[in-house]
């Protein structure tokens, strides 16, 4: 066996999967989906293929005319990657998959009707970065293997389906279409009160990209390329609509910088508040936290960072997830590109500085396992959730922005164009990054470290932290506050959330609980409807034992399921001497909001727990 990723069975002498038809019964009772997949490659094989699975229940594999069954082995999970699906074809080129989801699957969160917004309809939605796609339905789950799909959604009428692709049409179900056990006989497909809704991903994508949800879900339209999408109630999808009136805006920023949007469509998802990141590039629909809706637009960054993947990501993409920097360092640097020309060059430093500190923050969380502060990283036996952070976004932005310092800017606009033109619709790796940019600005090795940036640990001497006005002001305030000093009113009174986050986020931990009292009583940021504010305080107030501000700190980790800000907050809770009162309040927490978390945070909070506390 020849791997391609160290967290895929993906076999670089088998062919790769060219597309991928799905029919998907979904059981909401069962919190299931009764699948087939119908794998059709790039050539005919004989012998073993291997496929991902996690969690999924093989009925059979079959011929897709004859419906003869093809011999196929699961092999026992391993902790990482799940299961090896081995199908022993002879001269095929594609083949049938007949399965089921488990209640467990890692890229599924199923919200009873009182988990939703409007309590009154189930609702499910995927999160597959970076390896879950694989609990969905089998495939080579590596982003080495772009794909193409259809998608046939069998869902109560009642409900609404949306994915990442193009919509068809939605119809009633068909007999013979559905999920084929053995003996032929169709699962569940025809049945009172179903409908089927039909979508087609024509582009190739990294299997981390597929998504869908399914729940009671309304739109408004906010620009010719744009819907908002969110469950059916007005305030919500009214709220997203205004914050998000400037995407077409945003999407002409981003062509003149990076070239043709070559998605036709840039839709936006808001979803429950579990959802467990700020925003998921998925193509044509971007799906969003709705925790970046704060009524200022200053959410729109995260709009602006998932539209710039649509470019570096989507159309670029890492060849696995030891080179996402590939992916996320261009991101950040063509979102802040975009939020430069859209809000003004404060606002893009602002963005720059708080990157700064995250940077910081992560490369002393990896202080004893450096590997991880490296943009290209080994990740062999390693979870890609596990190693999450902003080192490959902040660092990997920090050397795009070297080089771009070092050139020139239209000389690297140049680049930057010339490289998306090559490698679009492409999987690559850092080493091919590295020997396009040697070839087309020559010479750019002595004058940059590039083996430092792409395999050295911890912070380049040549990074760089932003300079502005506002952002020395900021910084300044904050040092002041250790000599009991607030800043006035007139010295914040343009401020907005970023500028409030760079604040707190600078202040000295811990203080005097006293500094934390009246800091809340003057600004209420305990209160505040900015989560990044609101966290950014409230780690100030664990740190101090502010024990006042606990009732928010519950009201927090019980309302949104976002990992930014569970992992800080249960980190604050667990870390340091003399915080058993903390560590016990975190666990019952935990407790009471672990089934309103996605799969994915939490095993992030678990993994906090086994970190900082004895046991659970």
């Amino acid at each position: 066996m020849a791997p391609v990723d160290p967290h895929s069975f993906t076999d670089s002498s088998h062919p790769l999967t060219a597309h991928i038809s799905l029919s998907l019964y979904f059981d909401f009772p069962s919190t299931t989906i009764h699948g087939v997949a119908l794998v059709s490659l790039s050539n005919s094989h004989s012998g073993p293929l291997s496929l991902d699975t996690r969690s999924l229940t093989i009925h059979s594999v079959l011929h897709p005319e004859s419906h003869a069954p093809i011999p196929f082995s699961l092999s026992p999970p391993d902790a990482i990657k799940g299961s090896l699906l081995s199908v022993s074809l002879s001269g095929q080129s594609s083949f049938l998959v007949i399965y089921t989801t488990s209640p467990s699957s890692s890229a599924l969160q199923w919200l009873t009707p009182p988990q939703t917004f409007n309590k009154t309809h189930p609702f499910v939605y995927t999160q597959c970065q970076a390896i879950h796609a694989r609990s969905i339905f089998p495939c080579q789950d590596t982003p080495a293997a772009r794909v193409r799909y259809s998608a046939r959604l069998n869902i109560p009428q009642e409900l609404s389906a949306v994915m990442a692709a193009r919509s068809v049409k939605r119809r009633p179900p068909v007999a013979g279409e559905g999920s084929r056990l053995a003996g032929g006989v169709d699962l569940l497909w025809i049945g009172e009160g179903r409908v089927v809704e039909e979508f087609v991903m024509e582009q190739p994508i990294p299997p981390y990209l597929f998504a869908f949800a399914v729940g009671e879900i309304a739109f408004r339209e906010v620009g010719p390329r744009t819907r908002v999408y969110a469950e059916s109630v007005p305030s919500v999808l009214d709220a997203a609509a205004r914050e998000f009136a400037g995407t077409e805006e945003m999407i002409r920023q981003g062509e003149k910088l990076f070239g043709p949007y070559d998605w036709e469509r840039f839709d936006l998802l808001v979803l429950p508040p579990s959802f467990p990141y700020g925003g998921m590039e998925n193509p044509k629909m971007v799906f969003l936290t709705p925790t970046v809706i704060k009524g200022d637009s200053t959410g729109v960054h995260v709009v602006a960072h998932e539209l710039a993947h649509s470019w570096t990501g989507n159309l670029i993409t890492n060849k696995n997830n030891e080179h996402f920097w590939l992916n996320e360092g261009f991101t950040r640097y063509a979102e802040r590109r975009i939020v430069e020309v859209v809000q003004g060059e404060d606002a893009a430093t602002l963005n720059i500085g708080i990157g700064w500190n995250a940077l910081k923050e992560d490369v002393e969380r990896f202080k004893d396992n450096l590997e991880f502060t490296k943009l290209k990283s080994n990740q062999e036996g390693v979870d890609p959730d596990d190693v999450y952070s902003q080192v490959p976004y902040e660092k990997g932005f920090q050397f795009v922005w070297r080089i771009e310092r070092q050139v020139g800017r239209p000389k690297f606009d140049e680049f930057l164009k010339k490289y998306i033109e090559t490698f679009k619709f492409k999987s690559i790796d850092t080493e091919t990054f590295i020997d396009f940019l040697k070839a087309n600005i020559p010479g750019i090795e002595k004058e940059i470290d590039l083996e430092m940036w792409t395999e050295g640990t911890g912070i380049p001497p040549d990074a760089y932290e932003p300079v502005s006005n506002l952002y020395t002001k900021i910084l300044s305030l904050a040092n002041e506050f250790k000599l009991g000093k607030m800043p006035r009113d007139d010295e914040t009174a343009a401020w907005g959330g970023r500028e409030w986050e760079l604040y707190l986020e600078n202040l000295p931990k811990p203080v005097d609980a006293s500094q934390i009292q009246a800091l809340d009583a003057r600004y209420r940021f305990s209160k505040s409807k900015d989560y990044e504010v609101k966290v950014a305080f409230l780690q100030l107030a664990i740190s101090s034992k502010f024990r006042d501000c606990y009732i928010e700190v519950e009201k927090t980790l019980k309302e949104v399921g976002r990992m930014k800000y569970l992992r800080p907050l249960y980190n604050a809770l667990t870390q340091g001497p003399g915080m058993e009162e903390e560590k016990i309040l975190a666990k019952r927490l935990y407790c009471e909001a672990r089934e309103c978390y996605h799969p994915i945070a939490r095993r992030v909070v678990e993994t906090v727990f086994s970190k900082n506390m004895a046991s659970l």
